[in-house]
Order: C-alpha cells, then sequence, then structure tokens
C-alpha cells in the first residue's frame, strides 16, 4: 500500500485540500478543522505512481508523468486490506533480492524497517478514518515534519512549504519511531543502519524539539537520526560495491541480514547484526572495516562507539538505547517499508560520499 502522504488530498466535493506544497487556507485553518473537512483518496499505483509488482517482486519508478508528475514512493506490506505485517527480526533472518542497476548515485531505493502501529494509528486516534488501508501512521527516527497528517490531525499549522521540493514542506509537528535500515542504496553505494528511540512505539513531536533532518539541531529529539551505519566504502572498502566490483550493481544479488541476541534466543536482547550477499551462486561476506581504530565487518555496540569516535561523529546511538533499543521495537512488531527517493535537503550526500 502507498503512504497517504502521495494520495490527493480532498473535501467531499472533490476540492483540493493541498495542492502543490501549500494547503487550501479556508479547508484547512487549522489541524483539528482540516482533519475534519479532507480525506485520501485511492490510489492508481502504475498509472499515477510507477509502482508495479510481478509475482513476488515489487518495482518502484522513480519519476512517473500522469496528469501530474509523481517523483519516488514509498510502500508498506499488508497483512490484510487493513493491517500492515508485522515482523519481530530478534534471532531472525531477513533475505530478499534486489537489482540496483538502474539506481545513480543520489538516489536511494530503500528497504527497512519502522515501528508503525498495525491499523495505521486508527485505535489511538478516532479522527483517523483511514488507517493502513491508505498508508497512513508512518514515523521514522528523523521523526519527520512532513506529514500531511500525524496522530488524526493535519500538520497545516506553522506548515511552511519547500524552497527546493515542489510537493513538500516542513510542519509544525513530526513523527517519531524506531527505524531499522536494512538497505539504503543505489548502484554505487549501500549502507546498514538501526536507529533506535527511547520509547517503543509511535510518538508525536513538537516543533525543532523532534530533532532530526527537519529542526535545528539535529540531536533535539528521542530518537536517533543518525544510527550507526555499516558501509562498506565508508568503513574503508573501496573496491567492494559498485558496477563490476566484488558485489557487482550490474547484476541482481541477494542481500541476507542477520539479527542475533545475546542467547541466541527470540527472547534475547539484540547483540550483533551480521550481514552477506549471494551473487550468481557465490556466498559473499560483508568486507572488514579498514578504518584505523574500528575493526570488524558487523555492527555491535563495540563497533558503533569505535566507529562514532574514529570519524568524530556525535554518539547518538549509545545515547538512544544502542542495540539493546533497537532490539526493544522489534519485539513491538515492525512494518516493512519500500521505497525510492531523492534527496532535497542533503543530495544524498552522507550515502554516498
Amino acid at each position: 500500500v502507498i503512504d497517504a502522504n502521495w494520495r490527493w488530498v480532498h473535501d467531499k466535493n472533490g476540492k483540493n485540500c493541498y495542492t502543490g506544497n501549500t494547503w487550501d487556507a479556508t479547508l484547512c485553518p487549522d489541524d483539528k478543522t482540516c482533519a475534519a473537512n479532507c480525506a485520501v483518496d485511492g490510489a492508481s499505483y502504475a498509472s499515477t505512481y510507477g509502482v508495479t509488482t510481478s509475482g513476488n517482486s515489487l518495482r518502484i519508478n522513480f519519476v512517473t508523468q500522469a496528469s501530474q508528475k509523481n517523483i519516488g514512493s514509498r510502500l508498506y506490506l499488508l497483512e490484510n486490506d487493513t493491517t500492515y505485517q508485522k515482523f519481530n527480526l530478534l534471532n531472525q533472518e531477513f533475505t530478499f533480492d534486489v537489482d540496483v542497476s538502474n539506481l545513480p548515485c543520489g538516489l536511494n531505493g530503500a528497504l527497512y524497517f519502522v515501528d508503525m502501529d498495525a491499523d495505521g494509528g486508527m485505535a489511538k486516534y478516532p479522527t483517523n478514518k483511514a488507517g493502513a488501508k491508505y498508508g497512513t501512521g508512518y514515523c521514522d527516527s528523523q521523526c519527520p515534519r512532513d506529514l500531511k497528517f500525524i496522530n488524526g490531525i493535519a500538520n497545516v499549522e506553522g506548515w511552511t512549504p519547500s524552497s527546493n521540493d515542489p510537493n513538500s514542506g516542513v510542519g509544525g509537528h513530526g513523527t517519531c519511531c524506531a527505524e531499522m535500515d536494512i538497505w539504503e542504496a543505489n548502484s554505487i553505494s549501500e549502507a546498514l543502519a538501526p536507529h533506535p528511540c527511547d520509547t517503543p512505539g509511535q510518538t508525536m513531536c513538537e516543533g525543532n524539539a523532534c530533532g532530526g533532518t527537519y529542526s535545528n539541531d539535529r540531536y533535539a529529539g528521542t530518537c536517533d537520526p543518525d544510527g550507526c551505519d555499516f558501509n562498506p566504502y565508508r568503513q574503508g572498502v573501496t573496491n567492494f560495491y559498485g558496477p563490476g566490483m566484488t558485489v557487482d550493481t550490474k547484476s541482481p544479488f541477494t542481500v541476507v541480514t542477520q539479527f542475533l541476541t545475546d542467547d541466541g534466543t527470540s527472547t534475547g536482547t539484540l547483540s550483533e547484526i551480521k550481514r552477506f550477499y549471494v551473487q550468481n551462486g557465490k556466498v559473499i561476506g560483508q568486507p572488514q572495516s579498514t578504518v584505523a581504530g574500528v575493526s570488524g565487518n558487523s555492527i555491535t555496540d563495540s563497533f558503533c562507539k569505535a566507529q562514532k569516535a574514529a570519524f568524530g561523529d556525535t554518539d547518538d546511538f549509545t545515547k538512544h538505547g544502542a542495540l539493546a533499543g533497537m532490539g526493544a521495537a522489534f519485539e513491538e512488531g515492525m512494518v516493512l517499508v519500500m521505497s525510492l527517493w531523492d534527496d532535497h535537503n542533503s543530495n544524498m550526500f552522507w550515502l554516498d560520499s
């Protein structure tokens, strides 16, 4: 199901509540009135959004020109028509196949998990009448403030249209939850990164207290916006991933991620995240970090502390609960997200450079 943020928002007579990156002042004078006046519409996936499925595969196109121009999309796996599928990754292995051959630098074809409500927030917030069926309830570790609706109300109060994104803006509220980035990637870059939060589940935040990409102080919020990332190139192995490299991005491959616990059971504490790849029948391990003072090829609390110190990065990962905090979110059950996006804030330099 496609996220509600991509959908047409209109009143019961078909008048736009939101056009381009601005709200209609009459229909949406404040958050609550706007939510009462406005609805999100159904979706023509292929023709409007460039999203198609075939068997067990999903294809996402970046630009789709219909009556309007659509850029990218964000999709969630459903268990049934009204409920997101929930995953607990503790003591489990998650595997998928991917083709990144047509994704240049600057784009991000992402597969990740977030701690959203299974019903999209309908039970908690009765003014949300759309729910998971329409892709509501998104949250992540950036506490994004570009969501048009959060907790059953609109995000119109304090809304500032984006200067460089014709479809987006930043509102007065954000929506926070833990995020497990299994795959953020294109044909030259890839990163694996857990992002814990102080509290399990989805929460709403206010303005710059949200932290993350959309706020003055990136580290002001209750979640870790940076995560503890393993990006082979950043860890010094510059010939591992890319066209014609060890993992050859000119052809498809399999990505395997393992979530180990301290006692080897599904009730244990998350202690390590391991990664390997399979291509043309060959198993390829994640390479060992070659950065001075940072060893290993998996994500552990000690790897994260060493890496943050070596790179001079803020260690928000430890502050917000580290791997144990990530594992606490897994116990809640995580929703699978697949998306394709470009980065109007920092041009994906955090991934590609």
